[in-house]
């Protein structure tokens, strides 16, 4: 089932003055914004308390109450509202002291239409962004312990956060599954910090990363004089990790012959040195991670089976992304705050219309791969909000037509009822993609006759934005009828 997609702003707008209210909405409706306008403030205010808006929009003199203490009951009411005050007496006092109380900005009257929308996106903007990173502390602080990229809230991710918090207090060996990018060293990391050995050591090494006749001397260590350029005695990563836990990535590509020394490990709890000749007692939890079957290195005679049972006590298989619906948007916004502070930069918002299209996408490359995206938008973003056309080109389009990004990224386009083919390989690409042109333009004409020519109205109803409704037009040549 598909999430819901997020609501458009709502605001709340005040003005003793009907007219101006009338005007105000209107404007702001074109914009595709909820507005619901009051002349009495009183009235307005008692509709704030009940249902905070995103951001309310206000009148400096009224006969009732002033526009002061509209902000000053909006701020009790819901902090981060933002609240806009018009006032057709400008003065830098005025100014001022509004924005000492808490206003987010001022506008004065008469103003320029472009103006006041600008003022307003903003404000909405920040208020967006400030909820969202309410949420996502909230969020981060139920899992108080866990490494904050695991954050989420769907059901997929959950239990691997009941599962890790409840394993960790034990000091059973634990093989973690999962693609690549999933964030498997990360689940090894919370492992440790939520044991009783977080105050020791956690080390890590990639068994693929380093060749195999060095790997037992990083391992195991060696005696000076074991061999040659062994100028010096060396501890080895268990040693290292003595008391605390030692993390074996790439489990699966460990060389047969170190599979025999580290189950000897596992079931004496000592080792011996290259070159040594006493052993050495060590205390370890071991974690080991994976992203092939070992069970078919099993078969085929690449992996030890009795080593498989020893790192198999427990095993947490983590989910892909694609199958952690709502966590998307969860780690991109966590992303933002990260990278954004990282970089010193203010945190930025994102667009529902960017949110969307990264929710559509696969991530083959999993969590890593978002956070990768995340920091191109912010690297190439020149705004405070980063919008659908700063999400890479061919993740919109691998999004938008469910294929995968190898397509994407060659600018192909999926046959109906078939598997995605390149140019090269089916010949008709062109016509494809007349045809396709050919269906937007006259579903577009459709919706906007339908809207009687009101893009607003028109975009609404067919669930694209008013920005993205416009570039297809201007794309397809559709002309904008009043």
């Amino acid at each position: 089932m598909a999430e819901p997609k997020p609501q458009k702003a709502t605001i709340v707008v005040i003005d003793d003055e009907e007219n101006m209210g009338v005007i105000l909405s209107r404007i702001l409706q074109m914009e595709g914004y909820y507005v619901t306008a009051f002349s009495d403030p009183v009235k307005a205010v008692a509709h704030i308390q009940a249902s905070p808006p995103d951001l309310v929009i206000t009148d400096m003199r009224m006969p009732q109450l002033t526009g002061m203490e509209v902000l000053k009951a909006t701020r009790e009411t819901s902090p981060e509202t933002n609240v806009i005050v018009m006032t057709a007496y400008a003065t830098v006092e005025k100014a001022v002291e509004s924005m000492r109380e808490g206003a987010f900005d001022y506008i004065t009257k008469p103003f320029k239409t472009d103006e006041l929308v600008m003022t307003v996106s903003k404000a909405v903007a920040h208020t967006r962004l400030v909820r969202e990173n309410e949420t996502l502390s909230e969020t981060l602080n139920r899992n108080a312990g866990l490494d904050v990229n695991m954050a989420g809230e769907s059901d997929a991710i959950r239990q691997i956060q009941d599962l890790v918090a409840r394993v960790a207090q034990t000091d059973s060996a634990v093989l973690i599954r999962g693609e690549s990018g999933t964030g498997k060293e990360l689940v090894a990391k919370s492992l440790h910090q939520l044991s009783k050995r977080s105050k020791k050591r956690f080390v890590a090494i990639n068994c693929a990363s380093i060749p195999e006749n060095l790997l037992e001397s990083e391992l195991f260590g060696h005696e000076k004089g074991s061999f040659t350029g062994a100028d010096r005695t060396k501890m080895g990563l268990m040693e290292l990790a003595h008391g605390g836990t030692l993390f074996l990535d790439e489990i699966g590509e460990l060389p047969l012959s170190l599979q025999a020394k580290l189950l000897r490990v596992l079931q004496e709890r000592e080792i011996q040195r290259v070159g040594g000749v006493h052993t050495i007692p060590v205390d370890i939890r071991l974690v080991a991670a994976t992203n092939r079957s070992l069970r078919k290195a099993i078969a085929a005679k690449e992996f030890r089976e009795d080593l498989y049972y020893r790192l198999n006590v427990i095993e947490i298989k983590l989910p892909p992304l694609r199958n952690r619906a709502g966590d998307v948007a969860i780690l991109a916004r966590h992303f933002l705050q990260k990278i954004c502070r990282r970089m010193n930069r203010p945190v930025l918002g994102i667009s529902e219309d960017a949110i969307e299209a990264l929710e559509k996408y696969a991530f083959p490359g999993n969590v890593r791969e978002l956070e990768n995206v995340m920091e191109r938008c912010i690297v190439l973003c020149d705004c405070d909000t980063i919008e659908l056309e700063d999400i890479p080109a061919d993740i919109r389009r691998a999004a938008e037509f469910g294929m995968d990004i190898e397509t994407a990224q060659s600018g192909g386009y999926p046959a109906i009822g078939a598997q995605a083919q390149t140019p090269k390989e089916t010949g008709t690409l062109p016509e494809f993609r007349e045809a396709r042109d050919d269906f937007e333009r006259s579903y577009l004409q459709k919706a906007l006759a339908a809207a009687k020519g009101n893009v607003s109205e028109a975009s609404r109803a067919t669930g694209l934005s008013r920005r993205h409704f416009y570039e297809k037009m201007e794309k397809l040549g559709v002309r904008e009828e009043k």
